[in-house]
């Protein structure tokens, strides 16, 4: 009988061995990645576990907020989102909420103010037309939608760094919270709300945002998942309070940016 496959797999293993510090640098850096999303991954499915473990629950919840700040350590402020020519637009670009478009909420843009609160100096109510004296920006972005689809569109509106700044918002804060007219809600750090990227959408594409896109008021954040883009934006308001949101309530994780 021939030694030549024992020899075989004594050479793989000599090789396995000389690697193996290599190969248990590569073994960490899946390990981080996957507990990076574990949270997300985990419990987007919708389930409740609370119903089945509520030890179980408790340890997801609490590997779901290491993740945010394991996140927001990663988070690079300066860093852009990439941007497209108007040419890779999606035409149509989905409509997508927890409702279907028909019920999307309707609201009177001349009678429409934006309320204002927590830690913040001036607090007086924004009209679309204060909105639309400040500085406007646009951009070609991808929206990314934690169901697994994407799509490019281009919005246009205020940078939200020159809004807080103009309201005399704390951009020492922790958190930024947003109710909407559709009674969704949900908030996100200060440092990703000053992001160059990040902005209260007025438009989509030339025009004032339709109804099914968010009208009249829409956080625009590329760096974030889509559910992390608020529309229908009836207030914001500053706070170190953890605010958590419609999705993040049912364990969705919160950070859920780059």
């Amino acid at each position: 009988m021939s030694d030549r496959p024992v020899l075989q797999r004594l050479q793989r293993r000599i090789r396995l061995a000389d690697h193996k510090p290599a190969l248990e640098k590569v073994q960490r850096r899946l390990f981080l990645r996957q507990s990076l999303s574990l949270g997300a991954l985990t419990l987007l499915s919708g389930c409740n576990l609370s119903e089945d473990n509520d030890a179980t629950d408790r340890l997801l919840w609490s590997m779901s907020r290491w993740n945010d700040k394991v996140q927001a350590a990663l988070f690079n402020p300066n860093k852009l989102a990439p941007v497209y020519p108007e040419s890779a637009i999606t035409q149509p670009f989905p409509f997508n909420a927890y409702y279907e478009e028909a019920e999307a909420p309707v609201v009177d843009g001349d009678a429409y103010k934006l309320e204002l609160g927590g830690k913040i100096a001036e607090k007086q109510p924004w009209t679309l037309a204060q909105l639309r004296a400040l500085p406007q920006t646009s951009q070609v972005t991808r929206h990314i939608c934690v169901e697994g689809w994407s799509a490019i569109g281009k919005w246009g509106g205020v940078p939200f760094r020159t809004f807080l700044e103009r309201v005399g918002a704390d951009l020492t804060a922790q958190y930024i919270g947003f109710q909407c007219a559709d009674k969704y809600h949900t908030s996100i750090d200060m440092a990703t709300a000053l992001h160059p990227q990040t902005i209260l959408a007025l438009d989509y594409g030339d025009a004032a945002l339709p109804t099914k896109y968010g009208y009249p008021l829409k956080l625009r954040v590329p760096t974030k998942l889509g559910f992390k883009n608020p529309k229908h934006i009836a207030a914001i308001f500053v706070t170190n309070d953890y605010p958590g949101g419609y999705w993040e309530d049912q364990v969705y994780n919160w950070f859920s940016g780059s």
